[in-house]
């Protein structure tokens, strides 16, 4: 929504022309007031490759992003060499190795998942979680859909039928699709629904795969299944009528497993 009030401000081909660096200092405006005061340019986020991964897996999680760049430790202040980028998923995939070597002298890894209080659950399922799960209609309007990403600081919502069987999941990534081909500036966001959003996705990439596992499955199940490429989450749910119960994501699996 502020997108397109900046492309009713400055022209489509305006924007297009805009710098990151303008793009950022408009969004300390933007938070912090005419002066930006309240929303401080903060230092690079960063680890060094002498961290340990529950380290590197921590800043991550308390800051609040998907990768972190990894420092070369060098003994003087002549530089700082970057190797590489560090993300939760990366990390897993190197653990799930490591696990699949000495799975059977680890007990937790074959508990199922209905007996670990990890991620987030449907009301209806009688299990606690910091917050419920909300999913969405296809019919329902995007506009909704992006405030919902926003208000609970989360990175996808499960879309679902009107049975309330899982269709789709719409993710924060899904927004950049709207980017291409200016379809941003062609749309009014509160009369476009997640439908039509997703149909945009099907038209550029074909249908996709949902990712999903049941409350039967063990955590060593779900961390295979997390590590596959792409995989940011899995949608918990109901076996025979794929009915949504909750989601698994990658912050919450290495918040339970460092916590």
């Amino acid at each position: 929504m502020q997108l397109q009030r900046n492309i009713r401000v400055t022209g489509n081909e305006e924007l297009e022309m805009h710098p990151i660096s303008a793009w950022k200092e408009a969004k300390l405006q933007f938070y912090g007031g005419p002066d930006g005061a309240a929303m401080q340019r903060r230092p690079l986020i960063h680890v060094k490759d002498s961290d340990s991964l529950a380290d590197v897996a921590l800043t991550i999680i308390r800051n609040e992003i998907s990768s972190v760049p990894i420092f070369k430790c060098m003994p003087d202040s002549s530089g700082v060499p970057f190797l590489n980028l560090a993300t939760l998923q990366g990390i897993l995939k190197f653990l799930c190795s490591k696990l699949q070597e000495q799975a059977g002298g680890c007990s937790l890894l074959h508990n199922q998942l209905l007996s670990i209080p990890i991620g987030t659950w449907s009301p209806h399922t009688g299990r606690s979680s910091s917050r419920h799960l909300r999913t969405l209609l296809l019919s329902s309007p995007l506009n909704t859909c992006l405030d919902f990403l926003l208000e609970d600081r989360v990175s996808s919502i499960p879309i679902v039928d009107d049975k309330g069987a899982l269709h789709d999941v719409y993710s924060l990534s899904d927004i950049m699709a709207l980017a291409k081909n200016d379809v941003y500036a062609r749309i009014e966001l509160e009369q476009v629904t997640v439908q039509n959003a997703l149909d945009v996705q099907y038209q550029v990439h074909g249908r996709r795969q949902c990712y999903t596992c049941l409350q039967t499955n063990t955590l060593l199940e779900v961390l295979e299944g997390l590590s596959i490429p792409g995989v940011r989450r899995l949608v918990v749910i109901e076996q025979s009528t794929r009915f949504v119960e909750g989601i698994i994501s990658l912050r919450d699996i290495f918040t339970f497993l460092l916590g």
